[in-house]
């Protein structure tokens, strides 16, 4: 039907792991999707009115991605009219100010880097505050797949901190099993980036959340 939004969601050699019920959501909920190549398109489809960015390998490509300007300007411009972005993991990086030393969107006061270290397991989530992809309080689980490291971490939600300034994503845990808990991600404006990968389907109102978001912006 005439008046759906469309939803740009990243794919190409980059972006390779993604659920397929995600985009059937998306359309369930009263989108159009619409599959890009941030390697190769240098702009987003036409009428996009939000962007979704799952996991993949963007490391590989930096050089490649950081060379693709006008595809970065349109992300960054997107993200700042305050337009929902959703961002898993490489969609992280590639928000980020830098990804090992070469330009990235910046839309995140961010840098990422390979590490040796690799970051592996399922985790328990709560959504911190509002976002376009949960309320504050929500519950997921996920799951964290990276060698790369994003400094810093998460955003501040400390008094103090500036209007500019991103807060965390999601507090996590790692279950019964092991103690501890920790902040992580980013949410500023429209913009949800983080490095835990969620699967929609367990939690549906996500992406009806996401999309009532992309419908209100059309409506502005």
């Amino acid at each position: 039907p005439r008046g759906r939004p469309v939803v740009a969601v990243a794919g190409g050699a980059v972006f390779t792991f993604s659920y397929a019920e995600h985009a059937e959501l998306l359309r369930a909920a009263g989108a159009d999707v619409a599959v890009f190549d941030p390697l190769r398109d240098t702009a987003l489809p036409p009428g996009t009115a939000g962007l979704v960015m799952g996991g993949g390998f963007p490391e590989v490509y930096a050089p490649e991605l950081s060379a693709n300007e006008p595809l970065r300007r349109a992300v960054a411009e997107l993200a700042a009219s305050g337009a929902p972005v959703a961002a898993e993991c490489a969609g992280l990086l590639y928000l980020a100010r830098e990804l090992d030393g070469v330009p990235m969107c910046g839309v995140l006061d961010a840098t990422a880097r390979m590490t040796e270290r690799l970051t592996l397991g399922y985790r328990e989530a709560v959504a911190v505050g509002d976002s376009v992809l949960a309320a504050a309080g929500t519950r997921v689980r996920g799951h964290e797949f990276h060698r790369t490291a994003v400094e810093p971490g998460a955003g501040v939600r400390q008094a103090g901190a500036p209007e500019s300034a991103a807060a965390p994503a999601w507090g996590l845990t790692w279950g019964a099993s092991r103690p501890g808990r920790r902040v992580e991600g980013f949410v500023k404006d429209g913009v949800h980036a983080s490095y835990l990968h969620v699967h929609w389907a367990a939690e549906p109102s996500v992406a009806r959340r996401f999309v009532g978001r992309c419908v209100e912006r059309c409506a502005a």
